[in-house]
C-alpha cells in the first residue's frame, strides 16, 4: 500500500514537472493541426475549380487564425514593415503631412511644422488629387503611405485641388527624414502663471528624453509649481517608453508596473530607477476614451502611488502587451504575450477576449471588476479603463453639433473660410461675422441633420398614411415637423459657443499649426480648467490624494 502511495505521488510529481505526456499533448494538437492545415491548404491551391493566388489565400488564412484571438495580434506583411519602424523609431522619410478621409476625399488634415510640404504651401484642407501619375481616390487610401513615404532626398509630385482657386495646385517636394514628437507643444499655460502644460500624443522610444526635456527648459525659464500632463487622445506604443515618461514625475525605486505572460508565476515588475525632474510638483493627468496602453500605464501608475490627481473621461482600457516576432521574408507577427498591472495590482483591461471562445483553454487572469486600493488607501477598480478622479465632460451636449462634427462640417467650413480670407486680420473678425458665414455655408451645402424626434413623428406619418385618419392628422404632423426645423435653427444659436470653439481650432490650425490648434482648444477646454482649479487649491488637491494637511 505504501509502495502504491509513494509511486502516485511520483508520478504527480513527474506530471507536474511536464515530464510525463498527457493525453492532450500540446505539441502533439500542434503537430497533427499543422499537418491538417497544411493539406487543406494544399488541396485548395491546387484543385479549386478557379485558379486562386496561393499567397493570397495563405495570407487570408492566417488573418483567420489571428482574428479568433484579439485586434493586436495581428501579421504584418512587407508593405506593413515601414509602419512599425514609424511606431518603435519615431522616423520615416515622408513630406511632413498627415492625410486623411473628410467626406470621400482624400484631405491634408495636418502639417508637422518644418518640413517640405508645410515649407512649399501645402494646406490643411488641400484635396489631394494625384501623386507622381498616380490618381488618388478614396478607392485607394490604403495606399498612400506607399506613394508619398520613400527615401530622403527623394521627389514626389503632389497635385491637389483647392478651395477657390480653378486651377489645381502642383508641389514638387523633397522627402525628408520625419521626426515625430511625442511632445507635440509645452509651455507655460496660462502664460503668467507657473503652470506647466505638456500634450503628449506619443510613445515612441524617445518619448521619455522629450518629456525630461521639456521640463528642464520650463525650469530654466521659471519654477514649476505644478504640471498638467495632457495623454488624452494618446493610443499609446512603447512599454519601455511609458516606463521612463512615469519616471520624470514618480520617485525613485517605486514600482511603476508588472506584467505577466502565459506563466503566471513569471511576473517581471519595473521601478523606476531616476530622480523625477519635476520634483514635488503638483501633477494632474488628463484622459479621455481616447487614452490607451501606454498611456494607461503612466496614468494608472500616477493614480495608484498618489502622485497626482486624473481627470477627464474613462480611458480605453487596453491591458495587454505586444511583442514584434520577425518572420520570414522580411514579414513579422505583432503577438499579445503578457498582460500588465498598476502599482496596486489591477488590470484595467476592458474587454474579454477569451470570454465564450472556444480557442483558449484557460485564462489566466480573467477580465473582471474589483477594488483595489492605492498607496493612500483610496479604491481604485479593475477591469474598465482608468477612471478619473474627476469625471470632466469635454463634448458639446447639443447632438446637431456633434452631427456637425462628425460630417466634417467644421473642418470643411474653415477650409473655405480660410481660403477666402487669406489677407484678413483674424484677430478682428467679430464671433457674430464668423458664426453668420457658418450658417450660410450650411445653406449653401444643403446639410441636413435628422432628429430622433423627427424619425419618430415620419414614421408616425406613414403608419397614420396606412390607415383612415391621414386627412384629419397629416396637417398636425406637417406642424410638428415644422416645428422642429425652427427649433433645429434656435439650437444652432444656443450652441454658438461650442460651434465657434470648433470653428476656432480649426482656423488656428489653418494660421500656426498644430501648437495653434492646441492653444486655441486650451482657451475654452472644460478638463483643462477643470485640472488648473485643481492645482490652484492645494487643500482640495491634498482632500483628493487623502494627504493629510
Amino acid at each position: 500500500m505504501r509502495k502504491t502511495k509513494i509511486s502516485l505521488l511520483l508520478l504527480l510529481v513527474l506530471f507536474s514537472l511536464g515530464l510525463v505526456p498527457s493525453d492532450n499533448d500540446l505539441y502533439m494538437k500542434i503537430t497533427r493541426s499543422i499537418d491538417i492545415f497544411g493539406k487543406i491548404y494544399k488541396e485548395v491551391s491546387l484543385k479549386y475549380v478557379d485558379r486562386v493566388d496561393p499567397e493570397e489565400f495563405m495570407a487570408s488564412g492566417i488573418k483567420g487564425l489571428l482574428s479568433s484571438l484579439d485586434p493586436y495580434t495581428v501579421y504584418i506583411d512587407q508593405g506593413m514593415q515601414q509602419d512599425i519602424e514609424v511606431i518603435t523609431t519615431g522616423k520615416y522619410g515622408g513630406i511632413g503631412a498627415s492625410i486623411g478621409l473628410r467626406n470621400n476625399q482624400i484631405t491634408v488634415v495636418e502639417l508637422i511644422e518644418g518640413y517640405s510640404a508645410q515649407r512649399q504651401g501645402v494646406r490643411v484642407g488641400d484635396i489631394i488629387y494625384k501623386i507622381d501619375s498616380t490618381l488618388v481616390n478614396k478607392d485607394t487610401y490604403d495606399e498612400l503611405s506607399k506613394l508619398l513615404k520613400g527615401d530622403p532626398g527623394s521627389l514626389v509630385r503632389v497635385e491637389v485641388e483647392r478651395e477657390g482657386y480653378e486651377e489645381n495646385v502642383v508641389f514638387n517636394l523633397v522627402r525628408e527624414e520625419i521626426k515625430l514628437k511625442n511632445l507635440t507643444w509645452y509651455g507655460f499655460y496660462p502664460v503668467e502663471s507657473n503652470n506647466a502644460y505638456l500634450k503628449l500624443s506619443g510613445f515612441s522610444r524617445s518619448a521619455g528624453g522629450e518629456v525630461k526635456k521639456a521640463l528642464l527648459d520650463l525650469k530654466k525659464q521659471k519654477e514649476v509649481k505644478s504640471v498638467v500632463l495632457d495623454l488624452r487622445g494618446n493610443p499609446g506604443g512603447l512599454l519601455d517608453a511609458a516606463i521612463d515618461v512615469c519616471e520624470k514625475f514618480v520617485g525613485r525605486d517605486q514600482l511603476v508596473v508588472s506584467v505577466m505572460g502565459r506563466d503566471t508565476t513569471d511576473v517581471t515588475e519595473y521601478y523606476s530607477k531616476e530622480q523625477p525632474v519635476a520634483g514635488e510638483a503638483k501633477l494632474v493627468v488628463l484622459v479621455d476614451k481616447g487614452s490607451a496602453s501606454a498611456s494607461e500605464i503612466v496614468a494608472g501608475a500616477v493614480q495608484d502611488l498618489d502622485r497626482g490627481i486624473i481627470v477627464g473621461q474613462n480611458s480605453f482600457g487596453k491591458g495587454l502587451v505586444q511583442t514584434v516576432v520577425p518572420l520570414s521574408y522580411n514579414t513579422s507577427l505583432k503577438i499579445t504575450t503578457a498582460k500588465y498591472f498598476t502599482p496596486s495590482g489591477r488590470s484595467i483591461q476592458r474587454i474579454d477576449y477569451a470570454k465564450k471562445n472556444k480557442v483558449f483553454e484557460s485564462v489566466n487572469v480573467p477580465v473582471n471588476k474589483s477594488e483595489f486600493k492605492t498607496v493612500n488607501q483610496r479604491s481604485v477598480y479593475s477591469g474598465g479603463g482608468i477612471e478619473p478622479d474627476t469625471v470632466v465632460e469635454n463634448t458639446s451636449k447639443s447632438k446637431q453639433v456633434k452631427n456637425l462634427l462628425a460630417q466634417g462640417m467644421f473642418f470643411r467650413f474653415a477650409t473655405t473660410y480660410f481660403n477666402e480670407n487669406e489677407n484678413t486680420n483674424w484677430d478682428e473678425v467679430a464671433d457674430s461675422e464668423i458664426f453668420d458665414s457658418f450658417i450660410k455655408f450650411l445653406h449653401n451645402e444643403e446639410y441636413r441633420y435628422t432628429s430622433k424626434t423627427e424619425l419618430t413623428i415620419k414614421r408616425l406619418k406613414k403608419v397614420v398614411d396606412s390607415e383612415s385618419y391621414a386627412e384629419d392628422l397629416n396637417p398636425q404632423i406637417d406642424e410638428l415637423l415644422n416645428a422642429c426645423e425652427e427649433l433645429k435653427d434656435k439650437e444652432l444659436v444656443k450652441y454658438k459657443f461650442d460651434i465657434l470653439r470648433e470653428i476656432k481650432k480649426e482656423i488656428a490650425s489653418r494660421r500656426f499649426g498644430r501648437e495653434g490648434r492646441i492653444m486655441a482648444s486650451l482657451e475654452n477646454d472644460n478638463q483643462f480648467w477643470t485640472a488648473l482649479e485643481i492645482l490652484k487649491d492645494k487643500a482640495e488637491y491634498n482632500v483628493m490624494l487623502s494627504i493629510a494637511n
